[in-house]
Order: C-alpha cells, then sequence, then structure tokens
C-alpha cells in the first residue's frame, strides 16, 4: 500500500450491517479514515457534508441504491473514486458502473486481501491523476509566464481570468488597446485548456481585404470566382477540434458578421461557392481594440454577434495602467533580444528607467518592447542611460519633473525666472505632442523651427547629440 493512502478518507455504505462493519474494520486496521453509513440516503449526506477519497457503496439497498450513490459522487465530487460492491455480480452490470464512472465493480464475498488491494489501486489511481493535473498546470503556468510578463493587479486579474475559462468552450471577447498583448492572452487561453493538443489558427480580420476574407475563414470551391482554381479549406476548417482567434474582429463586414453568427449558432458553414454544409468543433476566441457598443449605436456591428462572442469579457489593461509590470517587461525583452548578442550584461540606469516609468506608453507593450531592441541597435554602453533614450520619452520625463518642481510661483522668484519657466514647459509640452519632432512643435507654438532651437538652447533642453538633427 502507497504511504500517500495511508490516511485517506474512506466512506463505506451498505445497509448489510454484518458486512458494513468487516469493510470497516478491514479499512482501519491498514490505517485508513473511514466513516460508514448504513444506507445510501446517509451515504448522500456523507457525500453532501463532507469531502472523500474513495465512496465503497453496496449496489442493492433500498430507496437510494449503489447506481444513485455513483451518480452523486460523479457530479458533486468528481476527484473522488468509487467502487461499487454487490453479492449480484453480472457483467453487464459491470460494464453499466465503469462507464457510469465506477472505478470497480466487485462482487461479494471479497477478502480482506483482495479489499485492500482494490482500494490501493483506486488512491493510486486518483493520486496519478492529482499528480497529472498538478503537471499540467506547472507546465501551463510557465508557458504563460514565458509570454505574459506581469506581477501587477491588474495582470493577475488577467491571469485569474485565464485559469478560470480556459477549461470550458465558452466564447471569449478580448478587449484592449493595440499593442497590449491580445492575441499572447488568446494563446495562454488555448495552452491552458483541453484543446491545447489541436490547431490554434489565427486570423486578422483588418489584414485581409474584405473581398478576400470570406474565402480565408471558410474556404472556397473550385469555380467559385475568378481565379478559385481548386478548393480550398478555410481556418475555421483548420482549426477543428481546437480554437480559432479572430484578431480584429470588429473590422469584419457586415455580410460576414451574419455568417459568423451562423457558425457561432450552429458550428456549420458552407465554402464560398458550395453548396454542402460542413460542421467544425471549434473555440472562437475574438479580440478588438474597438469600442464595439459604440459601434453598434453606429449599426456598424451587430448587436446579436457581441452577444455571441462576448460570453466572457476579458479586457487587458494598456502600460500605464500597470507600470509596475515595466521593469519586469524591460528585463524580460533584454533576454529576449540578447540572445546571441554580444550585449549580454545591457542594463537601463535608475534614472533612464524612471523616466520609462514616468512615460505613459501610448503603444503599451508593443512600444516598450521595439525602444528596448533599438536600445540594443543604437547603444553603445552596457548601460542605457536617460541621454539614449528616444526623445520624446526624454521630453516627457523633463516635463514631468519641470511641472512638479515649477507649480505655483516661489517667493523671491522675479517675474522674468517665472516667464522663462513658463516657456520652458510650453515648449516641452509641445515638444511631447510631437513627439520630439521639432517643426511640428514650432507649429504648435506658431514659431519658426529656427527660433524653438535658439530658444531649446538658452533653456539647456538639447540632452544629447541626436536631439539637434531632429
Amino acid at each position: 500500500m502507497g504511504e500517500e493512502n495511508t490516511m485517506a478518507a474512506i466512506l463505506v455504505i451498505d445497509d448489510d450491517r454484518a458486512h458494513l462493519s468487516v469493510v470497516v474494520d478491514t479499512l482501519k486496521g491498514a490505517g485508513y479514515e473511514v466513516k460508514a453509513s448504513p444506507n445510501g440516503e446517509a451515504g448522500l449526506r456523507e457525500i453532501e457534508e463532507n469531502e472523500y477519497d474513495l465512496v465503497l457503496t453496496d449496489l442493492m439497498m433500498p430507496n437510494v441504491d449503489g447506481m444513485s450513490v455513483l451518480r452523486q459522487v460523479v457530479e458533486s465530487a468528481p476527484g473522488t473514486k468509487c467502487i461499487i460492491l454487490t453479492g449480484y455480480g453480472t457483467i453487464k452490470g459491470s460494464v453499466e458502473a465503469i462507464k457510469q464512472g465506477a472505478f470497480d465493480y466487485v462482487t461479494k464475498p471479497i477478502t480482506a486481501g483482495e479489499l485492500l488491494l482494490t482500494v490501493d489501486k483506486a488512491l493510486q489511481f486518483k493520486h496519478l491523476e492529482e499528480e497529472n493535473l498538478r503537471l499540467k498546470r506547472e507546465l501551463r503556468k510557465k508557458y504563460r509566464e514565458s509570454y505574459i510578463i506581469g506581477t501587477s493587479d491588474a495582470m493577475k486579474k488577467v491571469y485569474d481570468l485565464i485559469d478560470k475559462v480556459a477549461d470550458t468552450d465558452c466564447t471569449v471577447l478580448i478587449t484592449g488597446a493595440s499593442g497590449t498583448g491580445k492575441e499572447l492572452i488568446a494563446r495562454a487561453i488555448h495552452y491552458d485548456s483541453d484543446r491545447r493538443d489541436k490547431p490554434l489558427v489565427t486570423i486578422n480580420c483588418a489584414a485581409i481585404p474584405q473581398e478576400l476574407l470570406e474565402s480565408e475563414l471558410f474556404g472556397h470551391e473550385k469555380g467559385a470566382f475568378t481565379g478559385a482554381h481548386k478548393r480550398r479549406v478555410g481556418r475555421f476548417e483548420m482549426a477543428d477540434g481546437g480554437t480559432i482567434f479572430l484578431d480584429e474582429v470588429g473590422e469584419m463586414s457586415p455580410a460576414l458578421q451574419v455568417k459568423l453568427l451562423r457558425v457561432l449558432q450552429e458550428q456549420a458553414f458552407e465554402r464560398v461557392g458550395g453548396t454542402h454544409t460542413l460542421r467544425v468543433d471549434v473555440r472562437i476566441i475574438a479580440a478588438t481594440n474597438k469600442n464595439l457598443s459604440a459601434a453598434i449605436k453606429s449599426e456598424k456591428f451587430r448587436e446579436d454577434l457581441y452577444y455571441r462572442l462576448n460570453v466572457i469579457p476579458v479586457k487587458v489593461p494598456p502600460l500605464k495602467q500597470r507600470k509596475e509590470d515595466i521593469p519586469l517587461l524591460v528585463t524580460f525583452f533584454l533576454n529576449k533580444f540578447q540572445k546571441g548578442k554580444d550585449k549580454k550584461g545591457m542594463v537601463f540606469s535608475p534614472e533612464a528607467m524612471e523616466a520609462m516609468l514616468e512615460y505613459d506608453w501610448p503603444g503599451n507593450v508593443r512600444e516598450l518592447e521595439n525602444v528596448v531592441k533599438r536600445m540594443m541597435v543604437l547603444c553603445d554602453s552596457e548601460v542605457v542611460g536617460f541621454q539614449d533614450l528616444p526623445e520624446h520619452i526624454q521630453v516627457h520625463s523633463l516635463t514631468v519633473r519641470e511641472t512638479e518642481s515649477s507649480e505655483g510661483i516661489e517667493e523671491g522668484r522675479t517675474l522674468n525666472e517665472a516667464v522663462r519657466d513658463y516657456e520652458k514647459r510650453l515648449i516641452l509640452d509641445a515638444l511631447e505632442k510631437s513627439r520630439g519632432v521639432k517643426a511640428k512643435a514650432a507649429k504648435l507654438l506658431n514659431i519658426k523651427r529656427t527660433t524653438l532651437v535658439e530658444k531649446m538652447k538658452k533653456q539647456n533642453l538639447f540632452r544629447n547629440a541626436a536631439a539637434s538633427s531632429l
């Protein structure tokens, strides 16, 4: 008997009190924690009120028989194993019990040795199932942590949703601004699910002309349109048994929305130019950076399709709402881009990291990734300093610090000093809005570019050599 089984909790249900007593004594003598129930009704109450690793139940009992007990175990305690004991064993009864979820079907009388061996096998099987589930969860977590980075409260909520929805077949709608990582969330849901060994097929509905998108999604028959020289299998057929990820679903035309609605309702469609109805088993995950509620009001998106897609909504937060994740993301991208390169010790200085934390990242994680990649290529030092950062990030940081340091007029400041500080803030604000492009900043300020450059020199706003070339 395995050591992990000795403290297992076992419930024995039998209306034959003499047999019940023998079974209970045998199991207790082997070190198990055992509870006895003299009939099916009492057994059901025990199953509802307490947790058991294993239930042994007699088959033939008045009112509530062993099969009723088995059904209750399977429904309310799926992790609990169940062994049917009967004095009237038949092959048909054994097959039916196993089909209904019993671990084993044992004919009385049973010796103490046979009983303990059967119980040990059931508990060993339960232990292996639990260990297998634990290892699968660890592998899923490792996959997720390899691609989705963040320990902020905002991301923890996303992780919780992934855990809850992964093993269901519910349709998921992922919303969030461009660059937030919506496809990574879709991949995590797929690889966390029971469909992980089946295909994950992705398609960007905005990247393909609408007149070709229907054929991409549903396939076409030979001769369906000019250039259709042979039958083509669509993405939904490719994803059969697995998951299809419809990115930027808000860009789909009204006609295609109708066809997608039918797939959601019936899991059925026809290829373009075809009459044969195809049926598929596909989980649909959709994503959009659009406000679909507004699109519904303007009649650009079907309301019924929206509700079909939005069964489980997952909102991915923008990077500015989880800035505490930026250092982790920077480290992740540095490690990603340093592979096979000379700059394996590159880090960001505290001043540079502070500027990165102050910046709002309108392009989200994708913009941060591109900045780190740029630093890997352009920075000659192993330490990325403030002066190495893109100028629009420098300008934003200077604006923030200037605003914080000049709120209100300090006692003793002259009017000229106050005007100079105000001019500096206006210049920094214009540079930030123009992302460091001086011609655009000068236009915002309604001055010549040369005048702006002179004022920047007087204000000591040139932080690096690259700045003067913009």
